[in-house]
């Protein structure tokens, strides 16, 4: 008797977390970028020439 009420209790726990698996979640809502603003992931970096460093920063005093 006692091992069937532990694989029981073991079976409905294992239907309960596969049910809750399974409800619904919110979603974050999706906001548009503002106007004149790089969305986030989109950058430059890593876009360049293969190999060509970038020009140095010369300044005159």
């Amino acid at each position: 008797m006692k091992r069937f009420l532990i694989v029981a209790g073991a079976t409905l726990a294992m239907v309960t977390v596969a049910g809750a698996a399974d409800l619904p979640r919110p979603q974050p809502v999706y906001q548009p970028a503002p106007i004149g603003k790089m969305p986030i992931g989109k950058g430059p970096i890593g876009k360049g020439p293969i190999g060509k460093a970038p020009a140095p920063v010369v300044s005159k005093y």
